[in-house]
């Protein structure tokens, strides 16, 4: 099949030109160096893919577990790691540290998770609704990386709820404050991950956003969804989360449909079973043989989803424990089974929409720029 479109223009952020304008979004558990390597093996060295997310607490006081979070490939380039924090000063200077030792290429910010234990923080997908606050973190991370000329981007939602947006207020504050790039997840906090991105607003947010590219980023399961996406909404590229679980090879077809060029065949599950295996020995390579099979426990739902595998079988892929017995039960899958169509759709996390978890008072006044009492404090790395 070829994708019956014309070859686009290229994406760049800062010195980076991303060909095609693809990224891989941060997600917490699953873009370690092993995920993103697999991605890049199949999509291109060109486009961006960024690691989990890393706390800039935790870089400040040298966390020992968060270095290991913030490793990179050496032919890795560029290096793209997002961070997360409240406090202007503590990200400022996370960023100076990261430039410094030269940790990285590409620094996001994300204020776009809304998991109650940040955004009871104020963090994530809560702090754009501080515009004051949310400028100073900009800021600060800008001056902390641009005489290193790393770029800095900013992602973020379309708001807290349907009665709280904040996007074209963020989208402008970071163009104004020198962000390189803005990306939206055209999600509120209280949808989380259900129902369906407003694709609508990462229009309006390319109206309003006219001197650096917006991305958008939401609902992208397979290579047409990227390209309805950029025609319906003029975006500049898309970030890619929930569609390339158990499916890295969404890269390659990404990458063609990109460029106008034939979509590769599906995989059937014998391809599917090697790709499955190459993900396990990155792991090993990565975290050891034990804490890897562990990690890749999560991910074998998702490579499986859709192909008749017995019950049974599923269950041992969900308790592998060695590279040996990963390979010993995908030898029992028939390699012969045709990549199900119907696997297409929407896979990871969805859940169901609530009330977003707030700092007390915080909605009062959204230029206050105080952070929130104990709000920098969290350092687990994500």
């Amino acid at each position: 099949m070829t994708a019956a479109i014309e070859t686009r223009p290229q994406l760049r952020i800062g010195p980076y030109q991303v060909d095609p304008a693809v990224v891989l979004a941060p997600m917490a558990g699953i873009t370690n160096l092993a995920f993103r390597k697999l991605c890049r093996e199949f999509g291109s060295s060109t486009s961006i893919y960024v690691c989990e997310m890393i706390t800039a607490r935790a870089v400040v006081e040298r966390n020992e577990k968060t270095l290991h979070m913030m490793s990179f490939d050496a032919d890795e380039h560029p290096r793209s790691m997002q961070l997360y924090g409240v406090d202007p000063a503590t990200l400022g200077e996370a960023v100076r540290i990261i430039v410094g030792e030269g940790w990285a290429d590409h620094i996001d910010l994300n204020l776009g998770c809304p998991v109650p234990k940040v955004t009871r923080l104020g963090g994530g997908a809560a702090l754009p609704y501080k515009r004051t606050l949310f400028s100073k973190i900009v800021k600060a991370m800008v001056s902390g990386a641009e005489p290193a000329g790393v770029p800095v981007t900013v992602k973020f939602r379309i708001g807290i709820d349907d009665d709280h947006l904040t996007y074209l207020d963020a989208g402008r504050i970071a163009e104004a404050e020198g962000a390189q790039a803005v990306a939206l997840h055209a999600r509120t906090a209280a949808q989380r991950y259900s129902g369906q991105a407003d694709w609508t607003a990462i229009a309006r947010l390319k109206e309003a956003v006219t001197t650096i590219p917006v991305l958008g980023n939401g609902d992208i399961f397979s290579a047409a969804d990227a390209v309805r996406m950029m025609d319906e909404t003029g975006c500049d590229g898309v970030v890619v989360g929930r569609g390339c679980l158990g499916r890295p090879w969404l890269f390659a077809e990404l990458q063609a449909a990109l460029r106008g060029e034939a979509l590769p065949e599906a995989p059937n599950l014998g391809r599917v079973g090697e790709v499955l295996y190459r993900h396990g020995a990155l792991l090993a390579e990565h975290l050891g043989e034990d804490k890897a099979m562990r990690d890749l426990r999560k991910h074998m739902a998702w490579y499986l989803m859709g192909f008749p595998v017995g019950a049974d079988l599923r269950r041992s892929f969900a308790t592998v424990s060695s590279l040996t017995q990963l390979q010993d039960l995908i030898g029992e899958l028939d390699p012969t089974a045709p990549f199900p169509r119907d696997a297409e759709g929407p896979r990871g996390r969805q859940g169901s929409p609530g009330k977003v978890a707030l700092p007390h008072g915080w909605l009062d006044d959204p230029d206050d720029p105080a952070v929130p009492a104990g709000a920098d404090l969290m350092h687990s790395g994500g």
